[in-house]
């Protein structure tokens, strides 16, 4: 499970994050949604113990994340494709990683299998890598201690039609076995066709949160829905 509870992250004197709650419980794909700027990035790095708040905080699995032990093997993240090591290859840093964790070198090769990088391909210097190859080393990364909650920033960047539906069946098939699942997008559409929640921010705030059918309302199209909401929430700002 993951909590959030009134997380403010202030720089100076903006708002990144403005008393943000919510709640993903086990076993739910939740999409967390809202343009370049709204505060996405930032959440989740207060929640993985990389941003320090403000003012409230976040809870995994029921504890801080840094309370954990071993929280790379509960908690797989993805927020950055391009902080892999350029130098190494595909499995080196697999390899690095695993050592870390204290996994058995047998589950390299699994992840590498899951995520449809063949040996040849991890066998290359990331630093050849596409960005979707880099992505989906990414998630092998995040997958590699199978862990129970999974947090992914923008995980479908650089992946083609096929390699997004690919992503939707993995995110799925991880909740179905019980994993907690958030994953940040702008991708409204792709995004539509996973959670089984869906958390939309702007300008901080969160302007929106839970079932589909209940965000979507009356709507029926999240497009709409989010438009609607982020205007209403740029009227809001204007007027203050």
């Amino acid at each position: 499970m993951i909590t959030v509870t009134h997380l403010t992250k202030r720089y100076g004197d903006t708002n990144a994050v403005n008393d943000v709650s919510f709640t993903v419980k086990p076993g739910t794909v939740a999409g967390f949604l809202g343009p370049n700027g709204a505060g996405k990035s930032t959440t989740l790095r207060a929640i993985l113990g990389l941003t320090p708040p403000t003012s409230g905080g976040a809870t995994v699995l029921g504890v801080p994340y840094a309370q954990l032990p071993n929280p790379a093997s509960r908690v797989g993240s993805l927020l950055d494709a391009d902080a892999l090591h350029p130098g190494r290859s595909g499995r080196e840093n697999l390899a690095l990683a695993a050592l870390a964790q204290g996994v058995g070198r047998t589950r390299i090769a699994e992840v590498l299998d899951l995520v449809g990088l063949t040996d040849k391909e991890a066998r290359k210097r990331v630093g050849t890598y596409s960005l979707g190859m880099k992505q989906r080393l990414g998630i092998a990364m995040a997958l590699l201690g199978d862990p129970s909650v999974l947090i992914l920033d923008e995980p479908a960047n650089g992946l083609d039609p096929a390699g997004i539906v690919w992503m939707r069946d993995l995110l799925r098939n991880a909740a179905s076995r019980g994993c907690t699942v958030l994953l940040s997008s702008h991708l409204l559409h792709e995004v539509e066709q996973v959670a089984d929640q869906l958390i939309i921010i702007g300008a901080g705030r969160i302007l929106a949160d839970g079932s589909p059918a209940d965000v979507l309302g009356s709507t029926g199209r999240l497009e709409d829905t989010y438009l609607r909401l982020t205007a209403t929430t740029s009227r809001e700002g204007l007027a203050s």
